[in-house]
């Protein structure tokens, strides 16, 4: 079976690696493209790869085409858009984007339901960055204080990131931290103590040297233990994860949060 795939942000720094990926592979077929920049021309020549696929300047426009997984690798503020739009055409959805909230999560999923579509909204498709918050899930049932510090580059943003986010929802499955100072009683600027996400604290860093990163923080009386993903400048790593995401979003219904949720072994 040929997955016929419309990817949106395929210009991008992540995009346009798993745009290149995509023309690869025997069992997806890259249809459609969404590029404002590039609108007009094919693929490839944006890319510098041999591909004829179309560029549309919007989703809706692309989504014409047909197509059975849309992923969406564009901008916060574009996405519950063109994601919603893909579900109301009868596509799965793989999302990518950072800085959808819970509420904008709970749309989707309510929207993919009612058209039994399947959508993997991933904070971050690199092996690494999965391992390490399926190692902080690990760590929450034993360690009852923790807080997320979420890095950045200075350009970025949504805060905190997709990743962190997601970091947040799923440590809060496992238990609420506990505070031994609740928030209200610090005395000065409460934002110094982060913000509240799910019940979680959540500190973002945005500065020139980051990428993306994510941290979980955990103390205990007289110890200490960090788990810590940093991602490099290349967007490599989201790649087989991103396939991976494709290839498996028929098999859910509704939103599910997390690559691991369609990986083997967890």
């Amino acid at each position: 079976m040929t997955r016929r795939v419309v990817l949106a942000g395929a210009t991008g720094w992540a995009g346009s690696a798993l745009a290149r990926a995509l023309v690869r592979q025997s069992d997806l077929q890259l249809v459609a493209a969404v590029a404002q920049r590039a609108a007009g021309k094919p693929l490839g020549a944006a890319l510098q790869i041999e591909s004829d696929c179309p560029v549309f300047a919007r989703a809706d426009e692309a989504l014409a085409i047909g197509c059975d997984v849309f992923v969406e690798f564009t901008k916060p503020m574009s996405a519950k858009r063109n994601v919603l739009a893909a579900l109301a055409a009868g596509a799965h959805v793989v999302i990518g984007t950072s800085g959808l909230t819970d509420d904008d999560l709970a749309g989707i999923d309510r929207a993919a339901r009612e058209r039994k579509r399947g959508v993997l909204a991933c904070g971050n498709f690199a092996i690494t960055a999965v391992l390490a918050m399926k190692f902080s899930e690990v760590a929450a049932r034993y360690l009852d204080h923790f807080e997320v510090i979420d890095y950045g580059s200075a350009t970025k943003i949504d805060v905190p990131s997709g990743t962190a986010r997601e970091l947040a929802a799923r440590l809060a499955r496992v238990r609420a931290p506990k505070l031994d100072v609740p928030l209200e009683k610090h005395i000065g600027p409460r934002e110094t103590r982060g913000a509240s996400l799910s019940g979680v604290q959540v500190h973002s860093i945005r500065q020139p040297g980051f990428v993306l990163g994510i941290e979980t923080v955990f103390g205990a009386d007289g110890e200490r233990l960090s788990i810590k993903h940093e991602a490099g400048a290349s967007a490599e790593p989201y790649v087989g994860g991103a396939l991976l995401a494709i290839r498996n979003v028929d098999s859910v219904i509704g939103v599910r949060r997390g690559l691991d949720s369609v990986m083997e072994g967890f």
